[in-house]
């Protein structure tokens, strides 16, 4: 039972900061994705070695997200919400100053590591909207969020490609900018919502990551669509790890043109997943529209990898976007494979799974990037990378079919209401 204590005056205020904030977050961290390897690139003075290493530092900034999210929002259940938010947006102002003046990729590396350790808040974030928000106005809330998340996506790489015209370093000043505007608008107007009575005891058995991925193992049905979950997230890494230094090796792209590019997919996944997935799945049902939208992103991937113009490679990015079916469709079949007293469990460690393709995905693309182009390749295909990524998509959209297939019979949880379970 979900208790209000943020009076009605403050709980707008609250929402709109949780809201602000998530897209200034987003924003900040989208300024830097069109710098970021040029930056590395910069000190190592190799493009083919800069996709290895800008593979590793995702890597990192994922693994700490698996290791941190759910110490924090343990954290965030002992000592409260408000706290936590703050500390971690404090935190990210700092790193990005830091990032801005490393003087060598180790300090680059530590930045990383500690933007993964305060970009956790996110979880923290979601559980702040279940206590001001009443159950029957949480998904509303959520997808207020997503919609924060999309808007400073779009706009982070937008902005960022502009400032990287004047320097691969002034971004992540203006990142750092940014957050610090969220601190300080968090410290003004940003109410507690855990009132003490609520709050628990932190426990390290509580706050093991690995902890949550059992759920995932204890459903028959769970377990084959996760796996489709971690390859359809394996697949998405292939942008963060090689898409900045692909398109300026291959088609001559400066930061600004990969920050519109990077806007424009943004655009478009809002579009799919904001306006597009409500009607189709009315008439297809979940099950026919992921498969659908995995066999689409595939499509778009492969498209991506062998397109012979910048032009091309744009255009692309319209039947890509198709993949954003398969997102809210795949969670949406999953929570009807356990029940509500699940349902948190289930996004935990959807999550955690999410994190540990961040880790792997990066190495791997960043590693066939590195051995694909470049004087020393062991074969001139720069696309490879893309083209590898379409393949898994394409196995998840198979497996998928074959998950639905298998389990179209079999029951789902009992309180799922009315509807297609395809």
């Amino acid at each position: 039972m979900s208790a209000e204590p943020v009076p009605k005056g403050g709980r707008r205020a609250a929402i709109a900061f949780i809201l602000v904030t998530a897209a200034l977050d987003i924003l900040s961290m989208g300024i830097i994705i069109p710098v970021l390897p040029a930056l590395i690139e910069s000190f190592v003075g190799s493009n083919a070695q800069a996709g290895w290493i800008n593979g590793v530092f995702v890597a990192l900034w994922a693994l700490m997200q698996f290791l941190a999210s759910p110490v924090i929002g343990s954290i965030s259940d002992r000592y409260g919400r408000r706290p936590v938010i703050l500390l971690s947006t404090f935190g990210l102002a700092a790193d990005y100053v830091l990032m801005a003046m490393a003087p060598n990729l180790w300090w680059l590396a530590l930045g990383r590591i500690i933007a993964g350790v305060t970009s956790a808040s996110f979880t923290v974030a979601f559980a702040y909207m279940a206590d001001i928000t009443p159950p029957q106005q949480r998904a509303r809330a959520y997808g207020l969020i997503g919609a924060a998340f999309s808007g400073g996506f779009i706009a982070g790489p937008l902005l960022g490609g502009l400032l990287g015209e004047i320097s691969p370093r002034a971004p992540f000043w203006g990142a750092a900018v940014l957050s610090s505007l969220a601190f300080l608008y968090g410290w003004l107007v940003l109410p507690e919502s855990l009132p003490p009575e609520r709050r628990m005891v932190f426990s390290w058995r509580r706050a093991n990551p690995f902890g949550a991925l059992q759920l995932l193992r204890s459903h028959t049905q769970l377990l084959g669509l996760s796996i489709v979950n971690f390859l359809l997230y394996f697949a998405h890494h292939v942008f963060s790890a090689v898409f900045v230094l692909y398109a300026g090796y291959r088609y001559g792209w400066s930061a600004g043109q990969v920050g519109a590019v990077l806007a424009l997919a943004g655009a478009l996944d809002m579009l799919v997943q904001g306006w597009a997935v409500g009607p189709l799945v009315r008439r297809w049902g979940d099950g026919r529209t992921m498969v659908f939208g995995l066999c689409g992103g595939a499509l778009g991937i492969a498209c991506m990898g062998l397109a012979p113009s910048g032009v091309w490679f744009a255009l692309s990015m319209f039947p890509n976007a198709l993949w954003g079916f398969a997102m809210p469709t795949l969670q949406s079949l999953m929570t009807q494979r356990v029940s509500e007293s699940q349902q948190g469990q289930l996004q935990g460690a959807i999550n955690s799974l999410g994190s540990v393709a961040g880790v792997l995905s990066p190495l791997f693309f960043g590693a066939v990037y590195t051995v694909t182009v470049g004087p020393q390749a062991w074969m001139d295909t720069p696309g490879a990378a893309f083209l590898m990524a379409a393949l898994v998509l394409a196995a998840a959209a198979v497996m998928g079919r074959a998950v639905l297939s298998r389990t179209r019979d079999l029951p789902t949880a009992d309180a799922l209401g009315p509807g297609r379970q395809d």
